[in-house]
């Protein structure tokens, strides 16, 4: 399933997830429209950045990080 709209995007505080990549500390953590959740370092967000916009429903930034799928 894909999204026809752009995920709602709120930015927190402080995130405390790790990367489910590489177990760093995550800067995003994204709500997939099919349910469930990912969560990603700086690094693997910008990575990953069409992929997780396509598949999101709901995107937090932790403060002060700058996303490039914005």
């Amino acid at each position: 399933m894909t999204s026809l709209l752009s995920p709602e995007i709120t930015t927190v505080a402080e995130l405390t997830d790790r990367c489910d990549r590489c177990a760093a500390a995550a800067k995003l953590v994204v709500t997939l429209t099919s349910g469930g959740e990912l969560a990603f370092c700086g690094h693997h967000a910008n990575r990953h950045r069409d992929d997780i916009v396509r598949v999101g429903e709901r995107i937090q930034l932790e403060e002060g990080y700058e996303w490039a799928g914005k």
